[in-house]
């Protein structure tokens, strides 16, 4: 690690792909203001103190969006570094249980086809995301 990447704030997310019983993957678009503000994300947040991954997840899905998951298996543990901001993106498949989506934390919210996301734009680090869902696409 070099020492610029060191002084830079490090966040540790856990992040949702939800999958609806249509195959479509909740997405969200981040408010204008702030970081990264308009861009289209996987729904997810800081993980707490004392908490795992999954309650993490579990817990960001209900405040943010105000449904109800079920978080299933690993997808992806991803590094990356911004110029402000460095983060670990630990990714999790994830079922949709319960509730309508609300755009309560974020602009507006949006089930797309794996195929459509190529229409919206990720910060540079869900890419690797998008990539990991198509590869296991393949294997299925």
């Amino acid at each position: 690690m070099n020492e610029s990447s060191s002084s830079i704030p490090h966040k540790i997310i856990g992040v949702a792909v939800i999958w609806n019983d249509q195959k479509q993957i909740l997405i969200d678009r981040r408010l204008p203001t702030g970081t990264m503000g308009g861009l289209w994300e996987f729904p997810g947040g800081k993980i707490e103190v004392g908490e795992t991954i999954q309650e993490c997840i579990k817990r960001e899905i209900s405040e943010e969006l105000g449904i109800e998951i079920v978080v299933g298996e690993h997808l992806i543990t991803i590094d990356h570094t911004y110029a402000h901001l460095r983060v670990t993106l630990t990714v999790h498949h994830s079922q949709h249980l319960a509730g309508v989506p609300q755009a309560i934390e974020c602009d507006e919210i949006r089930w797309v086809s794996l195929d459509e996301l190529d229409n919206f734009t990720f910060p540079e680090a869900n890419r690797e995301i998008i990539a990991a869902l198509r590869k296991g696409e393949n294997n299925n």
